[in-house]
């Protein structure tokens, strides 16, 4: 049967879970901010440390008792309470044992009077019958009260532990993320997002196990095993200390056996974590692994970390098959010793006088029955022991982080409140270098003094520490030396959220909320009406595309903003930081996104909204702060330059040096091109230039987003299906099916031998007992010994046929997603969490593989075997377990389908949770920004309620449920022998057999009780299969065609758009394209221009095929892209997007990433870093090309960032370059040095450039203006502005 381990796990299926949170030794340099978080990125100065960071040491598991340091006094006292209650259930079993003993005893009485009046040849005396009559009576009455006993104490201690656990759980959980949302931004650093995802979501669970009803179980079989053992010791200490002397032994190897394989599932976990770390970037950055064709290259990294998880799981599971093997070489060895030793004393003590005499039947049969439970207390408490200490290191490390008290507190109360905010910022001598970078300094006595009201813009270089000053206004840090003040107050004497509630901040990179664009704007100041909303998003020139959505305000912008164009999301988030009507407005490069209608009219709102309070603009275009009140130069971490504009350009130094690689010199002069209007006259509020066709950009809004995201039916799978993803490992499932047959004749021969053994004790015979004693004794060796073989070899093979079929979906799995097209990941249900969350659950899929068939054969053929004994000796007293059947079949129903139900609803509650605080966590920046940690942390509870309420209802009735259905063997058992001694009363039934039927029938019943578990598995394994089965078979809508052009065919680089239609399919019902019609030719360079939202970037991702048009077609050459293989398609195009995405390699990994299709060589990417203006900054770093960019390119610079991507998009020397802002991010400096690599580039190759700044793209061959989904003209720079058309007046409002 199955051990009590085996049970645990399949209730628990997955006990050696992720510790993602281990402090790991990294080579990367923390940087001060995450770019992904919509903050400009830290990195202002070379963002290497040479050092490698310490490793942190993991604290301490923490004491039993501290687990519940988190209930009130009166749960302790309900605890202490269900405590006494459990150790009261536990004492039920032993004295079950003292019980049958003595019924024992009167049946061997009994029965050696029966064959004694026999042969006399007289009538048994009434005296014997009467005696063994009340004999059985009184078991049966005794037992009746037992069982009661043990159901209501065990029904209240686990009814307790249950609701305490939930409630404490919804505690922790709420004080975990709560603690995580008020640590410093320091912390953050160097943290991994994945990591706290990996703890809330599924650490915690660990805990909860931990503190649970396991607790009162565990204490339930530390009473019942030990009290065992003190009853064998106290009836007959000489038997029970022979059958204990290997206990010892076999302890110290299995606790040797137990340590080894706790270390090697922390080394499994650790490298199952870092899998799970690959495809969170990997599915957070789909659109660049699939532009590059990097699909293939993320999959095998992914099976690399796979494998290591593997090898290690090879070692545990034959450490695991040893465990078992000495399990059950020790149980049999009992059995042996008890046979011939017990025979042996009972000889011993007939030739003592009768006052004298200890052992007999009842002696033996309570010592045996007492040692056999209680020496498995080792193996039995084993699973719970380890669930504990998984608990207490889980709780470690989560107390931690509760426990910890950030320098910076942004939930605290303390601090002075101003009444009134005057506006006044000052630098005092302000050192500061990163707190995860010692060693780099960023500011080096910094001086600066901002008036109230007045605008300030602060220019330099990338790495000169302007987005540092903006962070430390907002107090994310704090200056190592000297002090950063508002109104004269030092930042570090104000409350930190009051403070923060006095800025308003916008940054290069945006970051929205999954949540609707009400909501959004609303994250500014809460209570804010929907009038104010309005008006807030007209002044960011935002309310004309909102309003023209279906859903209008109630639109869902999706996940990290992404059913949005850069564009509208940096409208939203001006229009956020406009509603908290801040004193201090802080705008790093606010309308970098924009375009240029756009741009001038949210630019001139930006104006009117810095009236009337302290404005600080960070800016790398120049001419987007000319009309500051004061330009304050940064270089070195300190001013060098501070005045307007024309006092700057004066100086003729640093400023003008800036200046000038931005302008033409006539512009530098002050003098403007006759050939282009006068601003003036451009910036006005009557509507002339069309404005953006208010359709996504790159992705749709969620308008039709309910209906799209309808989840596709799923088909359901049956177990043949899961079991032939199983057949690599056939030898491995034959090994285990073959030795799980064995396993159930095993158990049931020992207890058929057993009874046998009995039988002995009523022969009179001495030299028989002796003879028939070491028969069985050298029978249950044999068993022991192949028990052992067979529990080793099953164990092994089970376990690691399991791991192997787990790696195996796994691997499955991701590759099926990186598979799918692009608009399957556009889905809500199908976000980069949701995604993650769905590959690590794979294990309930293993649920249904060949380790748990195991299980549940194991316990049928012991099923089947006990049914036969049954038969075969008495099949009347089967029929006293048939009448417990039903019920037993009743309840078992019942309670796993409400377990499954249950399950499936906390589990969709805790998901949503889940989902809340990864998205929170991993924007931590713009919620401490916006103050609305207290919102999003009320948010996540709100979501935790559902299944803390669901836990509580339904608890009291499953722990009922539960108890019952443990007890029915135990009646039944009573019952059986209750009958079998009427049979032998009443017709001479040999009391051996009734011992062997009632034996048989336990089996029956523990067949009923551990194997409905393990079918709840499988039925779990078959729910999840079916989504996974639907994956995998799932064919992507993009995908290579039938007949496909040559692999080698390499285009000349003409493009042609011929009548294209599309919208996106997350929204069929908006237009983004309407009929375009566009000829590229070989070699020209082609720039597309127009409002945002014209359709600029779905032309881009029509030619990359990330789409397909809904009519018309895309033509790369002479093929239509539909007709070429994806792979030779987008070998032919280079893509520098907007916001690169990096991936957490070394810079060198990162550049070769661009041609995935061969091995890069190291001078291929020196040529192109050079080329890219990145290759003397990446020199200096102390590990050069080796040096680790950090998750998401954390530790470089939105600069840095970009030209890495853009020697990327180089190294593959594509025929067709794409270009999308490719130089937004860069300062003026490194914008003219790279826009000269870019033309240079573009030499012999077509190029397409998407562009808002009309100056980068003047040079360009065809300029194409795209509006409404269609291109409206089409020329050069000269002959446009000459039309005086769209591009004339778009060209009118770009900035001076």
């Amino acid at each position: 049967m199955a051990s009590e381990a085996e049970v645990l796990e399949g209730q628990k299926p997955l006990l050696c879970k992720s510790e993602d949170d281990k402090n790991r030794a990294t080579e990367e340099m923390s940087a001060g901010d995450k770019p992904e978080d919509g903050t400009p990125s830290s990195t202002e100065t070379e963002p290497t440390n040479s050092k490698e960071q310490q490793v942190e040491e993991p604290p301490p598991p923490v004491p039993f008792l501290k687990l519940f340091r988190f209930s009130s006094t009166w749960e302790h006292l309900l605890l202490f309470a269900g405590l006494l209650a459990g150790l009261g259930s536990g004492v039920t079993e032993p004295a079950g044992h003292w019980l049958l003993g003595d019924l024992t005893k009167v049946m061997v009485d009994f029965g050696t009077a029966t064959v004694n009046a026999s042969m006399a040849n007289v009538t048994l005396p009434d005296q014997e019958v009467s005696v063994f009559l009340e004999g059985i009576r009184h078991y049966a009455i005794y037992s009746a009260v037992l069982g009661i006993a043990n159901f209501s104490l065990s029904y209240v201690s686990t009814f307790i532990f249950k609701r305490v656990s939930n409630r404490q759980m919804y505690r922790i959980r709420d004080l975990y993320l709560e603690s995580v949302l008020r640590q410093d931004i320091s912390w953050h650093d160097t943290q991994r997002t994945g990591d706290l995802a990996s703890r809330i979501s599924g650490q915690l669970q660990e805990l909860n196990f931990g503190i649970g009803e396991l607790v009162v179980r565990f204490a339930m079989q530390l009473v019942s095993h030990g009290g065992a053992l003190a009853v064998a010791v106290y009836r007959g200490w000489e038997l029970s200390l022979a059958c204990l002397a290997a206990v010892p032994l076999t302890a110290a190897s299995l606790k040797a056996a137990d340590s080894y394989t706790s270390r090697l599932c922390s080394e499994e976990a650790d490298a199952r974590g870092k899998a799970s770390a690959v495809a969170e970037e990997v599915l957070g950055a789909i659109r660049t692994v699939v532009a590059f064709g990097g699909q293939q290259k993320e999959v095998q990294r992914f099976n690399e970390k796979l494998q290591d998880a593997v090898k290690v799981g090879f070692k545990r599971n034959l450490a695991g098959g040893l465990y078992s093997a000495i399990s059950s070489f020790s149980v049999y060895i009992v059995y042996a010793v008890a046979s011939w030793y017990g025979v042996y004393l009972i000889l011993r003590d007939k030739e003592y006088p009768e006052s004298q005499r200890k052992y007999d039947a009842a002696t033996v049969i309570t010592v045996f029955y007492s040692v056999t439970h209680g020496s498995s207390i080792f193996s039995s408490l084993s699973a719970y022991i380890e669930m504990i200490s998984e608990a207490r290191g889980t709780a470690a490390k989560v107390f931690s982080v509760i426990d910890r008290k950030p320098n910076i507190d942004s939930l605290s109360e303390e601090g002075e409140k101003p009444y009134y905010a005057k506006g006044d910022v000052t630098f005092k001598n302000v050192h500061f270098e990163y707190p995860s970078r010692k060693g780099i300094k960023v500011l080096q006595g910094l001086n600066l003094k901002i008036k109230a009201d007045e605008t300030v813009a602060l220019v330099g270089s990338s790495g000169c520490g302007k987005s540092t000053c903006m962070q430390l206004i907002q107090r994310f840090y704090d200056p190592v030396q000297g002090t950063v003040e508002l109104d004269g107050r030092d930042l570090r004497t104000l409350n930190v959220g009051w403070l923060r509630s006095q800025i308003g901040v916008v940054g290069q990179e945006p970051v929205l909320f999954h949540a609707t664009i009400a909501e959004n704007i609303r994250y500014g100041r809460e209570g804010c009406s929907m009038q104010e909303i309005e008006e807030v998003a007209k002044v960011a020139n935002a309310h004309g595309f909102i309003s023209k959505l279906p859903q209008g305000y109630d639109t869902l912008v999706g996940e990290r903003g992404a059913q949005l164009s850069g564009g509208q999301k940096q409208r939203i988030a001006i229009a956020r930081a406009l509603v908290r009507r801040p004193k201090i407005l802080l705008l790093d490069e606010a309308t970098s996104a924009l375009d240029t209608s756009s741009e001038a009219k949210v630019q001139a709102a930006l104006d009117r909204a810095s009236m009337g309070r302290t404005t600080i603009i960070v800016a790398h275009r120049l001419s987007t702060i000319r009309n500051a009140d004061r330009i304050l130069v940064l270089s070195g971490g300190s001013v060098v330059e501070e005045g307007s504009h024309d006092q700057l350009m004066a100086l003729k130094s640093h400023y003008r040096a800036l200046v000038t690689t931005q302008l033409s010199v006539a512009d530098v002069d002050g003098k403007l091109k006759d050939d282009r209007p006068a601003l003036a006259r451009t910036v006005s509020d009557r509507g002339e230039v069309p404005c953006e066709e208010h359709d996504r950009e790159a992705k749709a809004c969620a308008a039709d987003e309910d209906a799209s995201d309808e989840e596709e039916p799923v088909a359901h799978v049956g177990l043949r299906d899961v079991l032939r993803l199983n057949a690599p490992e056939w030898p491995l499932a034959l090994t285990n099916t073959v030795c799980t047959t064995l396993r159930g004749f095993a158990s049931t021969a020992a207890s058929v031998v057993f009874a046998d053994v009995i039988g002995v004790f009523s022969l009179s015979d001495t030299a028989e007992m002796r003879r028939q004693a070491t028969w069985f004794t050298i029978s249950f060796l044999v068993i022991a010994v192949t028990s052992a073989v067979i529990g080793f070899l099953q164990t092994y093979a089970s376990r690691h046929s399991g791991t192997k079929l787990k790696n195996r979906l796994q691997s499955l799995m991701f590759s099926a997603m990186l598979r799918q097209e692009v608009a399957w990941f556009d889905k809500k249900s199908n976000s980069t969490g949701a995604l993650c969350e769905r590959l690590s659950g794979i294990h309930e899929v293993h649920s249904a593989s060949a380790q748990y068939i195991g299980y549940i054969l194991d316990g049928v053929v012991t099923l089947v075997l006990s049914v036969g004994v049954c038969a075969y000796h008495e099949w009347r007293m089967g029929l006293v377990v048939v009448a417990f059947l039903p019920a037993s079949v009743a309840l078992h129903y019942y309670e796993h389908g409400k377990m499954l139900e249950d399950m499936m609803s906390v589990w969709d509650a805790m998901e949503k949770a889940s989902k809340l605080a990864v998205e929170t966590v991993g924007n931590i920046r713009t919620v401490a920004g916006l103050c609305r940690e207290r919102h999003f942390h009320q948010q996540y509870l709100a979501e935790l309620r559902p299944a803390l309420q669901r836990e509580e209802r339904s608890s009291q009735i499953r722990s009922a449920v539960y108890i019952v259905t443990g007890n029915i063997s135990t009646l039944s058992y009573a019952a059986c022998m209750y009958y079998g001694g009427l049979l032998i009363h009443s017709e001479g039934m040999h009391f051996k057999d009734v011992f062997k039927v009632s034996d048989a029938l336990s089996n029956v019943s523990d067949s009923l009780t551990y194997v409905p578990y393990f079918i709840l598995g499988v039925r779990k394994g078959l729910i999840a299969a079916s989504k996974l089965f639907h994956l995998l078979n799932r064919q992507s809508k993009i995908a290579d065609p039938r007949v496909a052009a040559e692999d080698t065919w390499v285009t000349r680089g003409d493009v042609s758009y011929c009548g294209v239609e599309f919208c996106y399919p997350t929204r069929p019902g908006a237009q983004v394209l309407r009929g375009l019609d566009l000829a590229v030719q070989p070699g020209q360079t082609v720039a597309l221009v127009g409002p945002s939202g014209g359709g600029k970037s779905t032309c881009v991702q029509l030619l990359q095929r990330f789409y397909d048009p809904n009519s018309g077609t895309v033509a790369l050459g002479e093929h239509d892209v539909s007709s070429i293989r994806l792979s030779s398609l987008r070998a032919q195009l280079g893509m520098v997007q907007q916001e690169p995405v990096l991936f957490n390699r070394t810079i060198a990994e990162n550049i070769a990433y661009g041609d995935n299709s061969r091995e890069v060589t190291m001078e291929e990417i020196i040529k192109v870093a050079k080329k890219a203006n990145i290759h003397k900054f990446v020199e200096s770093l102390p590990q050069g090309y080796a040096t680790h960019v950090g998750e998401k390119g954390i530790q470089l610079s939105g600069g840095q960032k970009q030209r890495v991507a853009i020697a990327r998009a180089l190294v593959r020397n594509p025929p067709v370059l794409l270009l999308d802002e490719a130089t937004s991010a860069l300062d003026a400096e490194s914008e003219k040095v790279v826009q000269e690599a870019l033309d240079n580039a573009r030499e012999g190759r077509t190029c397409i450039t998407i562009a808002h700044r009309l100056s980068t793209v003047q040079d360009a061959d065809v300029i194409c203006v795209i509006s409404d989904g269609k291109v409206v003209e089409m020329g050069k720079h000269a002959n446009l502005l000459a039309k005086r058309g769209v591009y004339y007046k778009l060209q009118g409002l770009q900035p001076n």
